[in-house]
C-alpha cells in the first residue's frame, strides 16, 4: 500500500470541503465529482437522537479515524415536529448542531430528509398526528399528505441552507434524499403511487439545494434523482441510468433486534467482503447502515417489537465503543481504498479469470494498475498465479492489490485486535452494593373499579386513533347491566378479546384476570384473549389496557395496520350463547396516572396525594412505581443500568428516559444453531446469532449526560412485576484484547486509555482457538513469545510491531501465526 497516496487524498480532501467557496458536486458513471476531483465516499449511518449531543464528538471522530469520509443521517419527521406545527429541534434534536459537528471534524453528511425513514424508528417516523388529519392519506397521491410532507421538507432545507451547510453554499452535505424505499412498496398504491413518487422529485428539485438528490430502491426515479441500491450485498447491483454511478445507501453492518429474539453478529470477514466486492464491481459510494446504532430512547422504537438497544452489530457500539475486530478490520480495507481511488475512478477496467474460483479485476491508468483477486466460493480456499506471482485467496474473500504484485489487503484475513468488553460494578465512593428503594403503586381504581376515562362511543376505536401517540397505554372501559335471569349468571363466562395491540391486562370487577402478549416471530401482532369469568347480577364492568410497544414501520400502508383492541369484544355462555359488546359504550383514558402526573421527573411535584414509602419493598407486583438514589459510576467510561429481575415497564434516570425495558422476555432458544458461526457464505438476520435462552436485553444505557455530581435518581415503572433489588448500575469496558493473525502482519494491542496489565498467552506458529481460550500446538515456536511481548507491552496502552520469525522464532509447521491474548488493568477507584 502506497502511503502517500493516502495522505495525499486526506490532504485534497481536507482543502476541498474546508474552501470557503461553494463546492460543485456532480458526478459521473464512476464517481461523485467534487470541485473536479473524481472521489469514492465511504459513508456510515449516526442518528443523532439514537445518541446525546455531547456522545456527537467522539462519535464522529471515531468514524473519521475508521477512515470514513462521510456521515450519513436520517430526519427524524415525528420527532421534530411531535404535534402539528409545533417544532422540537433542541438538545439531542438539535440537527444543525450535529451537521455542524460532522463538518467540524473535516467529513462530508448525506442528508436523508425523507420524511418517512422507516429505521425501525416509531411509525417510520411518521408522526401519528398526521394519520389522524380527515382525509389524509398517507405516501401516494394525496393533496392533504402532499402539503405536510412539503412544509416539513421545505422546512429542513430552509434550516440548512440558512446555516448555508450544502456544499452548493461552501458546506458539506453532498447528497440529500426524499422519500426511502418506495419501489420496495409502490405496486400497491397503483398510478396514484407512481404519480406521488413524481411530485417528490419536482418537489425537492424545486428546493434548489444545489447538490444532487437521490432516491434509495427506487429503480429509474425520475429525473433529476439519482437511485440508490440498500441490503446486505449492492455488489450486482446496476443503476437503470447508465450515467448514474454505482451508490450504496445502506450496507447492513447487522441487524436489528426484536423481544425475543437473539443477538445479531455480521462478521468482520462478511461485512468487509461485501465492501471490497463492491468497489471491485464499480461502486462509487458505500454507507455502513449502521456504523453507529445507538439507542432508542423514551418511546421511539417502531417495528412493532424493536428493542431499546439498537445496538446493530456496528462498528461502534450502541455506546460508542469501537467494536474490534470490525472497526479495526474495515479501517485497513477504507485505507487501502483510498489509497487506489485515482485508479478506481480513472482507469481503464477489465476482468481476467485466473482459475474456475478466482477472478482477477485489473483497474488500470498511464501511472499505475490496481487489482482486486476475488473468491467467491463459500468453501474451497484458493492458491492462484497472477502476474507470475502466487497467492492464497481463501475462500468468501477478496484481495487487494494495490500495485497489482503485493497483497495488502484481504477480507478474510483479519489482523485487527478483539476487543472483549466486560461490565464492571460501580464503584463510586461509598456507593453501597445494594440501592435502597422506596415505591408507590399506580393509582388503578379510577379505571379498573369505577371505569372513568375521557372519551365515551359506542363502538371499538383503533389505539393510534384514539391515543395518537401520546402514551403507549390506553384504557378500554365498559359496563355490562346483567338481569337476575340472565342465563349467563347459570355458568361460566368466557370473556373472550381480540387485539391487534403489542400487550393486554384484563380487569373484571376491578379484580386483575390476567395478560396475554404477541409472540416473537408472529406475522402479525393479534392474537385471541380468553378468561373465564363470573357475572354478578346488576352492574359489571370490564376494562382492559392495551400497551404497545411502538407502531409498525415498514410496508405497503404500514401507517393503516390496526392497533389496540379490535372487534368482537364478546362473552361467552357456549357455542350458542355468545353476547357481542363490540357496540356497548365504551370509555377510553389515555396513559397512566403516574406518567401523567410525571413520577419520574424529580423537578415537578407530584399532583397526587400517594406518596412514596420505603418499607417493605413489594416485589412481583404488577402496576408499580420504584425509586432510588445513586451516585454516577467513577470515571469516564459508558454506563448501564443492569436491570435483570425485573418484568416489562420504562425507566427514567434524571427524568431522562431510558426507553422501555423487558428483560423478563427469554430470547427463543430455538433461533441459535449448534454449528460454529462460519463467515463464509451469504449473510442472513438468521446467521450467526447468539444468547438464545438469555433475557434480549438485560442492560440499558444510561448516557452519560444524564448523570450529575452527587445523587442520582433512578425511577421504574414496573408493569408485569418483578424484584429492583438486583439493579444495578456498571460501566461498559475492556476486559482483555487478542490478535490471531499471519506473519508479515503489523499489528497493535491497544487497552485504549488503560496499561496493558498482563499477557495471558502468546504463541507464534499453529496455536489452536479462540480468544478467550487460545491453546499452544506441538508445532509452535520455542521462542518465549509470552516473555518478549511482556516486556514490549505490560505497562503500556498500547504496543505495535510486526510478526516475523526474526522476532518470534521459526515453528515447525507451515501455518506461521501469532495469537496473543492481553489483559486491560482494572482501576480501582
Amino acid at each position: 500500500m502506497n502511503i502517500f497516496n493516502i495522505l495525499f487524498s486526506s490532504l485534497i480532501f481536507s482543502f476541498i470541503l474546508f474552501h470557503s467557496n461553494a463546492l460543485n458536486v456532480t458526478h459521473d458513471s464512476r464517481s461523485i465529482i467534487i470541485d473536479g476531483n473524481h472521489r469514492i465516499i465511504l459513508s456510515g449511518s449516526i442518528h443523532y437522537p439514537r445518541s446525546t449531543a455531547p456522545m456527537w464528538p467522539d462519535l464522529i471522530r471515531k468514524a473519521k479515524e475508521g477512515g470514513l469520509d462521510a456521515v450519513e443521517t436520517y430526519v427524524f419527521w415525528n420527532a421534530h415536529e411531535p404535534a402539528h406545527r409545533q417544532y422540537d429541534f433542541s438538545g439531542n434534536l438539535d440537527l444543525i448542531r450535529f451537521l455542524k459537528t460532522i463538518q467540524d471534524q473535516g467529513l462530508y453528511a448525506i442528508l436523508r430528509i425523507g420524511p418517512y425513514t422507516c429505521a425501525e424508528w416509531n411509525y417510520g417516523g411518521f408522526p401519528v398526528w398526521l394519520h389522524n388529519i380527515p382525509g389524509v392519506s398517507l405516501r401516494t397521491k394525496n393533496d392533504v399528505f402532499m402539503n405536510e410532507m412539503k412544509n416539513f421538507t421545505t422546512l429542513i432545507v430552509d434550516m440548512v441552507k440558512k446555516e448555508k451547510l450544502f456544499a452548493s453554499q461552501g458546506g458539506n452535505i453532498i447528497l440529500a434524499q426524499v422519500e426511502n424505499e418506495y419501489g420496495n412498496v409502490m405496486e400497491p398504491y397503483g398510478d396514484d403511487g407512481k404519480s406521488y413518487i413524481n411530485w417528490c422529485a419536482q418537489m425537492a428539485d424545486s428546493l434548489d439545494i444545489g447538490v444532487p438528490w437521490i432516491m434509495c430502491q427506487q429503480a429509474a426515479p425520475p429525473k433529476p434523482m439519482l437511485e440508490t441500491c440498500n441490503g446486505w450485498y449492492c455488489d450486482e447491483y446496476k443503476p437503470k441510468d447508465p450515467n448514474t454511478p454505482k451508490m450504496w445507501t445502506e450496507n447492513w453492518t447487522g441487524w436489528f433486534k426484536s423481544w425475543g429474539g437473539a443477538d445479531p453478529l455480521r462478521t468482520a470477514e462478511d461485512l468487509s467482503y461485501s465492501v471490497a466486492r463492491f468497489f471491485q464491481k464499480g461502486g462509487t459510494l458505500q454507507n455502513y447502515y449502521m456504523y453507529h446504532g445507538g439507542t432508542n430512547f423514551g418511546r421511539t422504537s417502531g417495528g412493532p417489537y424493536i428493542t431499546t438497544t439498537y445496538d446493530y452489530n456496528a462498528p461502534l457500539d450502541e455506546y460508542g465503543n469501537l467494536n474490534q475486530p470490525k472497526w479495526g478490520h474495515l479501517k485497513q480495507l477504507h485505507d487501502v481504498l483510498h489509497s487506489i481511488e485515482y485508479t478506481l475512478t480513472n482507469g481503464d477496467v477489465r476482468n481476467e479469470k485466473l482459475s474456475n474460483l478466482v477472478m482477477a479485476t485489473i483497474y488500470q491508468t498511464k501511472e499505475k494498475s490496481s487489482c482486486f483477486l476475488s473468491n467467491t466460493n463459500t468453501k474451497t480456499d484458493a492458491n492462484v498465479n497472477f502476474g507470475g506471482i502466487n497467492y492464497f485467496v481463501p475462500a468468501w474473500s477478496i484481495s487487494i492489490l494495490p500495485d497489482c504484485r503485493e497483497e495488502a489487503y484481504n477480507t478474510a484475513k483479519v489482523s485487527a485486535q478483539t476487543s472483549s468488553m466486560v461490565k464492571k460494578l460501580n464503584k463510586a465512593e461509598d456507593e453501597p452494593r445494594s440501592l435502597k428503594w422506596t415505591w408507590r403503586p399506580e393509582l388503578i381504581e379510577s379505571t379498573s373499579i369505577q371505569g372513568r376515562g375521557d372519551v365515551s362511543v359506542n363502538k371499538i376505536v383503533d389505539q393510534k386513533d384514539m391515543a395518537n401517540d401520546a402514551s403507549d397505554y390506553l384504557w378500554y372501559m365498559t359496563s355490562i347491566d346483567v338481569a337476575k335471569d340472565d342465563p349467563m349468571l347459570n355458568g361460566t363466562v368466557t370473556l373472550r378479546v381480540n387485539d391487534s395491540g403489542h400487550v393486554l391486562h384484563a380487569f373484571f370487577n376491578g379484580e386483575y384476570i390476567g395478560s396475554q402478549w404477541s409472540k416473537y416471530g408472529d406475522s402479525n401482532v393479534t392474537y385471541v384473549f380468553e378468561r373465564n369469568i363470573k357475572l354478578s347480577p346488576g352492574k359489571n364492568l370490564i376494562s382492559l389496557l392495551s400497551v404497545t410497544l411502538g407502531f409498525k414501520n415498514y410496508g405497503p400502508m404500514f401507517d393503516l395496520v390496526g392497533v389496540g383492541i379490535t372487534s368482537p369484544i364478546e362473552l361467552v355462555l357456549s357455542k350458542n350463547v355468545i353476547k357481542d359488546l363490540s357496540s356497548n359504550k365504551w370509555t377510553y383514558k389515555v396513559g397512566l396516572n403516574g406518567i401523567s402526573n410525571k413520577f419520574f421527573n424529580t423537578n415537578c411535584a407530584s399532583k397526587s396525594s400517594s406518596k412514596w414509602v420505603s418499607d417493605p419493598i413489594p416485589v412481583d407486583r404488577n402496576f408499580t412505581w420504584y425509586k432510588t438514589t445513586f451516585k454516577a459510576p467513577l470515571g469516564n467510561k459508558p454506563v448501564v443500568a443492569d436491570l435483570l429481575g425485573l418484568g416489562k415497564g420504562m425507566a427514567w434516570v434524571n427524568g431522562h428516559s431510558l426507553g422501555r425495558y423487558w428483560p423478563s422476555y427469554i430470547a427463543d432458544k430455538n433461533l441459535c444453531k449448534t454449528e460454529t458461526c462460519d463467515y463464509r457464505g451469504r449473510y442472513s438476520d438468521s446467521k450467526c446469532v447468539s444468547k438464545c435462552g438469555e433475557p434480549t436485553q438485560r442492560w440499558y444505557h444510561v448516557p452519560r449526560s444524564f448523570l450529575k455530581d452527587g445523587e442520582n435518581t433512578l425511577v421504574l415503572f414496573e408493569e408485569f412485576g418483578g424484584n429492583p433489588s438486583y439493579v444495578q448500575f456498571q460501566t461498559v469496558e475492556i476486559g482483555s484484547i487478542c490478535i490471531n493473525t499471519h506473519e508479515g502482519k503489523e499489528v497493535k494491542l491497544s487497552c485504549q486509555d488503560r496499561p496493558i496489565s498482563k499477557i495471558k498467552f502468546a504463541s507464534f506458529g499453529s496455536p489452536q482457538g479462540v480468544c478467550g481460550s487460545f491453546d499452544k500446538s506441538e508445532y509452535d515456536s520455542e521462542v518465549d513469545v509470552l516473555s518478549i511481548l511482556e516486556k514490549e507491552c505490560v505497562g503500556k496502552e498500547s504496543c505495535s510491531f510486526k510478526i516475523t520469525e526474526d522476532k518470534f522464532g521459526k515453528p515447525s509447521s507451515e501455518i506461521k501465526k501469532l495469537a496473543v491474548e492481553a489483559v486491560c488493568k482494572d482501576f480501582t477507584f
